[in-house]
This record gives structure tokens, sequence and C-alpha cells, in this order.
């Protein structure tokens, strides 16, 4: 399937405008046509970040500057998923969007850059497993290892579940992994017995 280079062009210029990163059904709203976005996929123009969610290719990875920023402008946020398992280096994914946590009651925050992706929290899973680093002599809420682990299982079908298997792998071979609160987190989020049988697998 051929795409004419202008409507590439086109598409990447929405991209661009939307800070790089947009949902199908969003770029399918800006005009894009569903030829064009998958042809784009398919041909390495985009990344995609996970179900029915795509990244412009050619777009640096998120670093850690880009966190604080977010952290900066999105004071009661907590970094979450894909972008604290990277910042406790139990993952493979290299991030290209800050994944923020936000408590129910707070209104979604509005930032054109860096790319950033907010996620409702219950107010107990908000509050439970809060750490706060310095970054750039800047303090920025993450959630623990254990809390963040159970956080990807919690939202598995739109990070994958492959991706929270694989940071509870990593995060085994800590030598200062804690079992106790990974449990604890589990049961506050509701999906001890989910992570049981993948943890079982690996004492």
């Amino acid at each position: 399937m051929n795409i004419n280079k202008g409507k590439i062009g086109q598409a990447k210029s929405i991209f661009q405008k939307h800070g790089g990163i947009l949902r199908a059904s969003d770029a399918f709203k800006e005009g894009i046509h569903p030829r064009t976005l998958y042809f784009m996929r398919d041909n390495n123009e985009l990344e995609v970040l996970c179900r029915g969610t795509y990244r412009l290719a050619e777009l640096e990875p998120i670093d850690q500057q880009d966190i604080v920023t977010v952290a900066s402008k999105v004071k009661p946020g907590v970094i979450c998923l894909i972008s604290a398992l990277s910042f406790h280096e139990i993952t493979t994914q290299i991030p290209h969007e800050v994944c923020v946590a936000i408590s129910r009651t707070m209104a979604y925050p509005r930032l054109k850059y860096p790319p950033t992706r907010f996620f409702r929290f219950s107010d107990d899973a908000f509050q439970a497993g809060i750490e706060v680093h310095k970054i750039s002599g800047i303090g920025v809420k993450i959630y623990s290892p254990e809390k963040t682990i159970v956080d990807c299982f919690k939202y598995r079908n739109k990070i994958g579940l492959d991706v929270a298997i694989e940071a509870l792998k990593f995060w085994r071979k800590k030598k200062n992994a804690r079992i106790d609160k990974l449990v604890e987190y589990a049961k506050i989020c509701r999906v001890y017995n989910v992570i049981k049988p993948y943890a079982e697998a690996m004492l």
C-alpha cells in the first residue's frame, strides 16, 4: 500500500501539534485517514505506546528533566507506571511520555510539553507508596517500585500485562525488594489475586 508523501507530512504536522502523541480516535477526528495512520505505523514512522495510542518515532525519548518539568507544573500529581518503572530501572521500556497519577477529584491539567498522560487513581491508591526523590535539586513525587508494579498490574489492559510481569521479574532480583509492601499495595489496589500467582512463581 502506497500513501502520498503529502498525506504523511500532514499527519506528522497534526501529531506535532499535539506534542507528538495521539490516540487513533483523536487522529481520525483531526483528519488523518486510517490507511495513513496504519501505513505510518507499519513503516516505523509511528511507535505504539499502548493499545490505540501512537507517538512520532522521530521524537526523543522522555528523560529525567522532562519528569522534573511535569512534576513542577503538576505538583499534586505523582509519577507512575512506565515513567516510574524507568526511574527505578525495572523495565526495558523506553518512556515516550510522562505518566502521572492524579486523584479522582483533580481536574485534568493542560500541558503542551512534554508529552504527558494522566491516570486517575482512587484516594487510597493515590496516597499509597509515594516517595520523594531529588532530581536536579527538585523534589519529585514518584511511586515506590512495589507500588509501581502493583499499578502496572492494575492498568495492565492499558500498558500491557507483559510490561507488568517483566517489571516484577526485575524487581525480584533487587536486594531491597520488599514482598510485604508488594502485598500491602496489591490489597489496597485490589489486584492481590491477579499478582499472587505471578509472584509465587518467582519465589
